[in-house]
This record gives C-alpha cells, sequence and structure tokens, in this order.
C-alpha cells in the first residue's frame, strides 16, 4: 500500500501545473492559449519573459525531487519506488488531474529526476543539452538529447540497474510529447529559441 501511496502522491504533485499558476497570476491568462500552447518553462519564458521562465523551470524541477523524496520516506528507501515516483511526476505534469489532462512535455520535471537519480549524469546530460541548445537555439533538440543520454549517462557512471530501465520510460516519455517537435524539426519549420511567441 505505501508503494501505491507514494505513487499517486507523485503523480498529484506533478499535476501542480506552475506554468499555468504563474501565468495566471501574473498576466490573468491561460499559457495554454499563448504561444505555443504548452503549459511548461519554454512557453512561459516565449510568452511571459525570462525571470517567470525560470521561475517555472525551478519549480517544475524541485515537482520530481520532492516526489522522490517523498516515496523514498512512506516506502523505507525502496529504489525502486525513488525513481518511479520521478516518472509518475512527470506523468502529472503531461497530464496533469488539475488542469483536464493538459500539461507540458515533462522535461523541466525530467531535471529534476535526473538530478534525484544521479547527480553526475544530471549535471552531464545537462550540459550537454544545454550547448546543443545553444548552437542550435532548438530548446526541444536540447530536451530530447537529454532524454535520450540520461539512460546512457546512468548506465555509464553505475547507477542502480533499476534506475537505468526506469529511466528509459522517461525516454519514451519525452519522444512521444516531442512528436510535433520532431516532426517540425524534420521539416526545418521548429520554432527556435526566441522567436517570438505566435
Amino acid at each position: 500500500m505505501s508503494f501505491v501511496l507514494a505513487m499517486i502522491i507523485s503523480y498529484l504533485i506533478g499535476s501542480v501545473s506552475f506554468s499555468t499558476i504563474i501565468a495566471k497570476s501574473i498576466a490573468g491568462i491561460d499559457i495554454r492559449q499563448h504561444g505555443s500552447g504548452n503549459a511548461g518553462a519554454t512557453n512561459t519564458l516565449r510568452v511571459l519573459g525570462r525571470g517567470p521562465g525560470i521561475l517555472v523551470l525551478i519549480l517544475d524541477a524541485l515537482k520530481g525531487l520532492a516526489a522522490m523524496g517523498i516515496a523514498h520516506l512512506i516506502t523505507g528507501g525502496d529504489p525502486i519506488a525513488y525513481a518511479l515516483a520521478g516518472i509518475f511526476a512527470i506523468i502529472g505534469h503531461n497530464w496533469p488531474i488539475y488542469y483536464g489532462f493538459r500539461g507540458g512535455k515533462g522535461i523541466a520535471t525530467t531535471v529534476g529526476v535526473a538530478l534525484g537519480l544521479s547527480p553526475t549524469s544530471f549535471l552531464v546530460t545537462g550540459l550537454v543539452a544545454v550547448l546543443v541548445i545553444i548552437l542550435t537555439r532548438y530548446v526541444s533538440l536540447g530536451s530530447l538529447v537529454l532524454a535520450t543520454l540520461l539512460p546512457l549517462c546512468l548506465l555509464f557512471f553505475g547507477a542502480d540497474r533499476s534506475f537505468v530501465w526506469i529511466s528509459l520510460i522517461i525516454t519514451v516519455l519525452a519522444y512521444v510529447r516531442h512528436y510535433r517537435n520532431i516532426v517540425r524539426l524534420i521539416q526545418g519549420t521548429e520554432r527556435k529559441l526566441g522567436d517570438k511567441s505566435h
């Protein structure tokens, strides 16, 4: 029961949409009706600016860490529950029960989960992702690179094998949520960082 409870709590924590809350409080808007329509840090950055975008990034990342920490306490340190709690937080972010199951793409929350799984892997994947974004100005491409490298880094740096296998779910979720971005990247129509929202 403690395992199930931990997953439910993790999903509910992940379902808190900070981009929606902040956009409503700052500008009185539903962020999902502006820019790309995505309830996440990148769209918040485009629509509301750097400060709110960074704040959403940090808070969404902390959701993943908080869910994992609570799962760790509830289950007495079960490593599988700990890792899966991060997955459920990402699922909550992507399909939030509080907001009609219309959320973000889960990358900011994935950043927090990556930190919880392995600080070293977090640093490596984060740095590579940031470098890709700087060079290409495609946030979506950097996000996919991060999600792709995470299982490989966890394996390389000797993380618990359960973490490696569970992290593959993160990779799949990222590709599912970025399907349209992938199509636009192939077509050459993907928005770049710094483009005006439209």
